[in-house]
């Protein structure tokens, strides 16, 4: 079992940026591929990025690639995104989500979530 717990979100304006993290229960979070995804209102929930356990993997949505950067700290069973050069497109709710072996690319693949964290950017 492993618990998510995110953190970092606000109110940001275009242009600026936020670092997100999210804390992980469990003895064995270096065995779980971390993914943060995010929901705007009215949309479904989207891939952002993916780090496979041994953080050797990496990948983004194109939609923020270059942009956010996803890293994590086994040592201290957490995860982080990265976000710079925010636009109102990058408002929603942020998700961070473990699931064991390799990445994932849709909610589906995915055995634990966050209860979520508000990102909002003005323009």
């Amino acid at each position: 079992q492993v618990q998510l717990v995110e953190s970092g979100g606000g109110l940001v304006q275009a242009g600026g940026s936020l670092r997100l993290s999210c804390a992980a229960s469990g003895r064995t979070f270096s065995s779980y591929a971390m993914g943060w995804f995010r929901q705007a209102p009215g949309k479904e929930r989207e891939f952002v990025a993916a780090k496979s356990w041994s953080a050797g993997i990496t990948r983004y949505a194109d939609s923020v690639k270059g942009r956010f950067t996803i890293s994590r700290d086994n040592a201290k069973n957490t995860v982080y995104l990265q976000m710079n050069s925010l636009n109102t497109e990058d408002s929603a709710v942020y998700y961070c989500a473990a699931k064991w072996g390799g990445l994932g690319y849709v909610t589906s693949a995915y055995d634990y979530w966050g209860q979520g964290t508000q990102v909002t950017v003005s323009s």
